[in-house]
């Protein structure tokens, strides 16, 4: 269990380790052709900065030799805003006093009708964490009822069961995202401070369950701004090489997923810079040429723009982030603000002119399932 490794890492020992990088250490990472956990520290280390030019080349070399110039196009559906947790930065927190939806059959299919409409073929099923009202019987209806209208099907719900991800997968869910928001231990229960969410260990030990239930593609990630992004980066780092070496038939992706507003949310503890989320993307690309990196619609146009040439593989596009956004309610209460408002046809658009091609079809991750 990763818990096993996590436990033997100190995290005051992790932050200090990173800023004490030098510009030596960085020449060292960058010099080699396989880089391990210490060269991804100081690639994310303040002694990076200056190599910024130098990173973001080697990324876009890196990312067109594995990936080509494509990305892959992707729509989150939210399919409830009901939660049991409280969290301190979330919309869909129990202590918000706000109009709860879930949506029935009948509602999932106009959101597919819409999404397919505009061209989406890999979808994201979203719902906040109520295991009553949103439970795998529930997640399990939604998948075997838009699994023949899409190629590939994703979720990013509550922490499940092995038997019960197991169920999911003979459905036909391909990949399972889940965030441990901060790997901060001592500092996790103040950001979660009632409801099962509040457990780290069992939240930890939620990729394990996902390996050994054999899921095709394991999503992780935090949410920046929580805690320091340097360490918090680094123990997701330290979880992935884990998970590469324990379960390595699965793939893996990472989010960068920045604290954005929301009814009753935090102000962030830490802010991340436009050009320190480039340099961590960079770093994460030269570090492991394999990986999936996603950026969804939380960051402006701008920078979506730009990262697409510096290692992002996968992007959403015209993103609702409440339940039945799409054309059933669009005025019920989001979990976030989006920043990059664009339409699917603009963002499309968008990538073409960079000179990548929008993937809206993976055939191989078809033709596995």
């Amino acid at each position: 269990m990763f818990k096993e490794v996590f436990d033997r890492h100190s995290w005051d020992e992790v932050v200090d380790s990173i800023y004490a990088k030098t510009a030596a250490d960085v020449e060292r990472a960058l010099g080699k052709t396989k880089r391990d956990l210490e060269d991804f520290k100081a690639m994310i280390s303040p002694a990076a900065a200056p190599y910024l030019e130098r990173m973001a080349q080697m990324s876009n070399r890196i990312t067109q030799k594995r990936f080509g110039k494509t990305v892959q196009l992707y729509a989150p559906m939210y399919l409830s805003n009901e939660c049991q947790n409280i969290c301190t930065y979330c919309g869909f927190s129990l202590d918000n006093k706000l109009r709860r939806k879930t949506l029935t059959g009948i509602e999932m299919m106009q959101e597919v009708e819409f999404l397919k409409k505009e061209g989406f073929d890999h979808v994201l099923l979203v719902t906040g964490e109520a295991n009553k009202t949103v439970g795998v019987d529930y997640l399990r209806n939604a998948v075997k009822l838009l699994r023949p209208h899409f190629a590939n099907i994703s979720i990013e719900v509550q922490p499940l069961e092995q038997d019960e991800y197991e169920c999911l997968i003979d459905e036909g869910l391909y990949a399972v995202l889940v965030y441990q928001e901060t790997y901060h231990k001592d500092n996790y229960k103040q950001y979660h401070p009632k409801g099962k969410k509040s457990n780290f260990d069992y939240r930890l030990a939620t990729p394990d369950r996902l390996g050994n239930a054999g899921v095709h593609k394991i999503g992780l990630g935090v949410l920046i701004g929580l805690e320091d992004w340097r360490a918090d980066n680094f123990f997701t780092a330290l979880h992935v090489d884990y998970l590469e070496r324990q379960y390595w038939q699965t793939k893996y992706s990472i989010s960068f997923p920045r604290l954005r507003p929301a009814e009753g949310l935090i102000e962030p503890k830490v802010v991340i810079s436009d050009k320190e989320l480039v340099q961590l993307i960079c770093a994460w690309r030269i570090y492991n040429e394999e990986i999936e990196l996603s950026v969804s619609t939380r960051e402006s146009a701008l920078f979506r723009d730009n990262i697409i040439k510096l290692g992002a593989t996968t992007i959403s596009a015209g993103s609702r982030t409440n339940p039945g956004g799409y054309s059933v309610e669009p005025e019920s209460l989001e979990q976030f603000e989006i920043d990059d408002s664009r339409t699917v046809a603009e963002v499309q658009e968008m990538i073409e002119r960079t000179g990548y091609k929008p993937v809206w079809k993976d055939w191989f991750e078809q033709a596995v399932v």
